[in-house]
């Protein structure tokens, strides 16, 4: 079992890598649990001003309901995991850019005079756009073949080629940079359109915009949880097994 302390300093990333549903805790508490998970909890709490203790025992408690329904990510091998992130995370940021797009440029027209922001948001949105067009690709061309490849040799006991990035942590470290980028530029979507919540004088596409861009923010933590503090550390780990 363990103590409070040993809890207080747990890396952030690893709690939600071993139970994804303490995401919704530290989101609560304005804490960063993605791009900036391999920090304590007390280090974050210490941070923002926040009582680590109130966290802690949150946390506590929902950890000790476990329920079927929570996933567990940890569990899956790691080429599995790659896929799974490609055919649902990066599909749903392909679909649903277009229209976000869409809706952005029209919330502008009609109601950027009364609210300006609103110019920003789309200039950050846009440029995040084509961001991560730009980076699922890198993702998908070159991270995650390799990762599948180390996998089939893992099960053959074969060998892998060195790759022409050298070792595995080299792409991972852009990566982690690009999701930094993003996660700040999310920060700024969020800070912005006051936490999703559209003005008193926001139409259905206002409301309906807004709610997207919550989920779409929602979906890209999870997504870069996914990679940064699964995904990426596993994928370290298997390609030292070859010696690289």
């Amino acid at each position: 079992m363990e103590t409070l302390q040993e809890n207080s300093q747990k890396e952030i990333g690893q709690y939600v890598a071993d139970d994804f549903r303490t995401a919704a805790i530290f989101s609560k508490y304005k804490i960063d649990f993605c791009c900036n998970g391999n920090r304590s909890v007390f280090e974050a709490c210490d941070k923002k001003g926040i009582d680590p203790n109130q966290v802690l025992d949150e946390l506590d408690t929902l950890i000790q309901t476990k329920t079927d329904q929570s996933i567990d990510y940890n569990a899956w091998p790691i080429d599995l995991l790659a896929e799974y992130i490609e055919k649902k995370h990066h599909r749903y940021v392909e679909e649903k850019i277009p229209v976000l797009r869409q809706f952005l440029e029209k919330l502008c027209r009609v109601h950027g005079e009364r609210h300006p922001e609103l110019f920003k948001i789309n200039e950050l949105f846009t440029a995040s756009a084509g961001e991560l067009a730009s980076h699922m690709k890198k993702e998908e061309l070159i991270l995650f073949p390799f990762v599948k490849k180390m996998v089939e040799a893992k099960l053959e006991n074969g060998v892998v080629q060195s790759p022409q990035f050298g070792t595995v942590e080299n792409p991972i470290a852009m990566m982690k940079h690009e999701h930094d980028t993003e996660g700040e530029r999310f920060r700024q979507i969020a800070e912005l359109t006051n936490n999703y919540n559209p003005p008193a004088d926001a139409c259905n596409t206002y409301k309906v915009t807004f709610a997207m861009l919550d989920e779409f923010e929602k979906d890209l933590h999870l997504h870069i949880h996914l990679e940064n503090n699964i995904l990426f550390p596993k994928a370290i780990k298997l390609e030292a097994q070859f010696g690289a």
